[in-house]
């Protein structure tokens, strides 16, 4: 039952890397008419409202959690979940504005290698065939997403090395309150607390018109909808099953189904350099569920 869950959880993850991946696509569009607040703040309400109607049929008497301490730890993960997506959702979309596409996907998968570190200051311990998969899968993303242009760090960049810095902080938050709470419940806060945080920062420093937003009507809806609303949950759900280090890799695909996309769908072509970073990542992500031979002791 435990390697059910387990393949069930991965298959979860990847369904959420090929979301993600599609939607940069959306993010790309929805810059050039609404700033990077409006739009974070717009596609994690719909995110929420999309989620809230299903809450609703699945709990008919009250979706409310079942006791006071279910509760607290619900809103305490909603909370922490929803304020490290937001500051990375909104720091990526500031990077995005700033660098190049390849970079931009490098730098914010970075967290398959932050989330293991990170694990460590936590005393988790990381296997070695992760760690293999880790340099394995920066090889290829390198590989893939860089260009000619070579590597150097501009404004846009260090946004997106902050990004990837707090989608690892979300990543283990996840880790640590979808086992204790509903899955669906903790999704739907963690939007909420998303748009409101994006909302006021919109407020503060944006002047979205009703015609910009109308401008962006289907990138916001497919953002909100099916990235938000559908993505982020199901990375909840399959994150119970799966640890976090294998969780980030398997996420980590997202750039490389990105690339696919561009190329199947913009008829963007894939260098042989791509293509073989391609092929390094997904080595990386099946090099983690190899499973290792037990050592036996030899007793005499």
């Amino acid at each position: 039952m435990k390697n059910e869950n387990s393949v069930r959880g991965m298959f979860l993850l990847l369904v959420t890397a090929a979301i993600w991946g599609t939607a940069f696509v959306a993010q790309s569009v929805g810059l050039e008419h609404l700033g990077t607040f409006t739009f974070n703040a717009i596609r994690s309400f719909i995110g929420a409202i999309v989620l809230f109607p299903f809450i609703c049929i699945r709990d008919k008497k009250s979706i409310r959690a079942k006791d006071v301490k279910e509760r607290r730890t619900l809103l305490l993960g909603g909370l922490i979940c929803g304020t490290a997506l937001c500051i990375a959702s909104n720091f990526q979309q500031l990077g995005i504005s700033h660098s190049t596409v390849g970079k931009s996907a490098f730098i914010t998968t970075l967290y398959i290698v932050i989330v293991p570190l990170l694990g460590l200051f936590l005393h988790r311990k990381v296997s070695f065939q992760t760690w293999i998969g880790v340099i394995l899968a920066l090889a290829g993303l390198y590989l893939l997403c860089m260009k000619d242009e070579g590597f150097t760090l501009q404004t846009g960049d260090i946004y997106l090395l902050l990004c990837a810095l707090f989608f690892s902080f979300q990543i283990i938050a996840v880790d640590h309150f979808s086992p204790k709470v509903d899955g669906l419940k903790l999704s739907m806060l963690q939007f909420l607390v998303t748009g409101v945080l994006s909302g006021i920062c919109m407020f503060l420093f944006e002047s979205p018109s009703l015609a910009d937003i109308a401008a962006s009507a289907f990138p916001l809806f497919y953002a909100g909808a099916i990235s938000c609303g559908i993505a982020y949950t199901l990375q909840i759900l399959g994150q119970k099953e799966v640890a976090p280090a294998i969780a980030s890799l398997i996420m980590s695909l997202e750039s490389v189904i990105a690339s696919l996309a561009g190329w199947l769908i913009l008829g963007e072509t894939l260098s042989t350099k791509e293509l073989i970073g391609c092929v390094f990542v997904f080595v990386a992500v099946l090099i983690t569920q190899i499973p290792l031979p037990k050592r036996h002791k030899h007793t005499s």
